[in-house]
């Protein structure tokens, strides 16, 4: 596929098709690597939630994830 590379400013930049964006699930960052072949573009895949498991796994090691009893309301006095 051959594209134009357009003016931005004092840029210049590639206008990617809308199918071709949707395809890759790109939204509106990608991943540039300079090659001595070319340029690699790739999509950011983004998982807010990556990396959970293994960190609730680390707390439940350490212990982090227990509760310490919350003391009746007799036990101490309010300052308020």
């Amino acid at each position: 596929m051959v594209v134009s590379v357009v003016p931005i400013g004092n840029s210049r930049g590639i206008r990617f098709p809308k199918m071709i964006l949707d395809k890759f699930l790109v939204k509106d960052k990608m991943n540039m690597k300079v090659t001595e072949k070319g340029i690699l573009l790739t999509p950011i895949k983004e998982n807010p939630r990556e990396g959970w498991a293994e960190a609730f796994c680390e707390m439940h090691k350490n212990k982090d994830d227990v509760m310490e009893d919350i003391p009746s309301s007799e036990e101490f006095e309010w300052e308020w």
